[in-house]
């Protein structure tokens, strides 16, 4: 873990080696003062040398100058710096997010994913800056203080340094606690961060049944684990800081002991014990700062791990060899597919079907039955295992042929439609990024939406907000339609693409994908069974199996399961 986050200082070399060398001087200047405080002292004091006074103090004024702007640098630069690698680490984690398959995002919640994105990697570039920083600057200083009080008395150096091994002690002992609880606090910020983000999504549902009452509670409990967490955390901060602190305290009040008995004793002049009680702050500062460093480090190790997490998380890979599907006819074939969501859970069970170019095949059966989960294996979004049968496309395993030719050559309308916040053009042209105004506007016209698009006050340059909030159902599925329309590719997929609208809505809709389905081969997922009759073939779909298949007439003269569907929702 250690070479992958060094590896993000790797484009930062030249940059980071100046800030660490400015670091370095700033150190090297903090040891100026007591030199010349004990010559002054010493020697220009009580020999009346006010000439060497003055200069001395003017060269100190110089290097604090100097300390300044080097100070500037590496408080400007250094963060830079940081600001550059949580880019690149945020860059990496969303292209990773985007190669992850379906099934990541089915365990994972938005809030938490956004959580370790934001939060997490703040914490962690703020421990890349500061990190190297504390650590040279702190470093230099205790080897240099501690090196300059053995010049001025070894024996009272050694007393004071006979405590640093119990300050390490007691630092090490309060550190595993705090790294415990501040982990269980990262943990419960991610919680509020989904709640968070479920209930903005869902705001409008909120509103309509008035339950914002529930919403807080529900926020409320990922509130007081957060309080709770938090209250652990600081307590553990708490006693490490308090017990460090007392130790550090320690170190002044056997100076004020040890160095009166010396200098009662005139082992030491009183010019050097001053400048001792002076030096010594250069050598317990460092100290107590890689002390409070030591919350800094568990943040940002905390928040490294978890974007390591998700790092390490297996993404979508095409198979050794995988070719393009080109030329597709788009003749489908599932031989003997079996497929479960977890170990426990089957979805379904051995199930065939064939289906020729440019035919029309409908999905029917209850909810659950497995219709959507064959939706989803075609285009590879859910890794078909070889015991598990096999999906076909022009006669070639789709597991042998690369994900992203496989998806090109496939259109999909749901019944929930996600639009982007941006303009109609925008979400239209996301159906082919590379196509021209004019190929938009016909994909439009196709869809049956171009009229009310230019009815809009700045027409295909409209912007419909969040997910399409100013738009209708209707409105939505129109232009969802036309990015279909748009792609043109030879196999479609419509999963329950008209079963929330209204007559009216539907009627224009089903127009639309009519005219989508010409020369495609497509397979629909149909609640309302009217929109199926001219359907090539109708399988039902029953507890993860095919149960009944045939034309809307030979299914109704079976009298099976179809027929009641069809009886059921006929009747008068």
């Amino acid at each position: 873990m250690f070479k992958r986050f060094m590896s993000y200082y790797k484009p930062h070399k030249f940059m980071f080696a100046m800030d660490m060398l400015a670091s370095l001087l700033i150190s090297l200047i903090g040891m100026v003062y007591p030199i010349v405080t004990r010559k002054m002292l010493n020697d220009y004091i009580p020999n009346k040398m006010y000439k060497y006074i003055i200069v001395a103090g003017l060269i100190v004024l110089g290097l604090y100058a100097a300390r300044m702007f080097l100070r500037y640098f590496v408080q400007y630069y250094g963060h830079m710096i940081g600001t550059a690698m949580q880019a690149q680490m945020r860059k990496d984690l969303f292209d990773h997010l985007e190669k992850l398959p379906f099934s990541f995002y089915d365990e994972h919640e938005t809030g938490r994913i956004m959580s370790r994105m934001t939060n997490d990697l703040f914490e962690v570039v703020e421990l890349a800056h500061h990190g190297p920083e504390n650590i040279i600057i702190c470093s230099v200083m205790i080897v240099l203080s501690f090196a300059y009080l053995m010049n001025i008395d070894v024996m009272l150096t050694l007393i004071v340094f006979a405590c640093v091994p119990i300050l390490v002690v007691v630092s090490l002992v309060m550190r595993k606690r705090m790294r415990e609880a501040f982990d269980e606090r990262r943990v419960s910020n991610a919680t509020i961060n989904a709640a968070i983000e479920s209930s903005i999504t869902g705001i409008r549902v909120t509103k309509a049944y008035t339950n914002a009452e529930k919403e807080m509670e529900k926020f409320e409990v990922g509130n007081q684990e957060f309080v709770q967490a938090s209250k652990h955390a600081y307590s553990a901060m708490g006693a490490f800081h308090s017990s460090t602190s007392f130790v550090t305290d320690v170190f002044n009040v056997i100076i004020l002991i040890a160095g009166g008995i010396f200098l009662y004793n005139g082992r030491i002049t009183f010019g050097d014990y001053s400048t001792f009680i002076v030096s010594v702050n250069l050598f317990i500062s460092p100290v107590n700062t890689l002390i409070q460093f030591m919350e800094q480090w568990q943040n940002g190790v905390s928040g490294f791990k978890r974007f390591v997490e998700i790092m390490d998380v297996e993404p979508e890979r095409d198979a050794e060899g995988a070719e393009e599907l080109k030329n597709v006819q788009g003749e489908i074939e599932l031989k003997h597919v079996s497929f479960s969501y977890s170990e426990t859970e089957g979805v379904l069970n051995d199930v065939n079907l064939k289906l020729e170019k440019g035919r029309k095949l409908a999905l029917v059966g209850s909810s659950g039955g497995g219709k959507t989960t064959i939706c989803h294996l075609i285009p590879n979004f859910y890794k078909l295992s070889e015991e598990n049968g096999a999906i076909l496309i022009d006669g070639k395993d789709i597991r042998t042929l690369t994900m992203d030719s496989v998806r090109r050559n496939i259109g999909i309308v749901q019944q929930d439609v996600f639009l982007f916040s941006g303009t109609v053009r925008d979400n239209i042209r996301y159906g082919r990024l590379d196509a021209t105004d004019e190929e938009i506007i016909e994909a439009a016209k196709k869809a049956n939406i171009h009229d009310y698009i230019m009815a809009m006050e700045k027409g295909y340059d409209t912007q419909i907000g969040e997910r399409g909030v100013r738009l209708s159902g209707g409105q939505k599925q129109r232009m969802s339609i036309a990015r279909v329309f748009l792609k043109d590719p030879a196999i479609l997929i419509l999963d329950e693409a008209t079963s929330a609208l209204d007559n009216t809505t539907e009627v224009l809709i089903q127009q639309a994908l009519d005219e989508l389905c010409k020369g495609r081969t497509t397979i629909v997922v149909a609640h309302r069974l009217s929109t199926i009759r001219n359907a090539d073939e109708i399988a039902v779909i029953m507890e993860g199996r095919v149960t009944e298949r045939g034309t809307h007439e030979e299914l109704i003269a079976k009298g099976g399961t179809y027929k009641e569907l069809y009886a059921l929702q006929f009747r008068e």
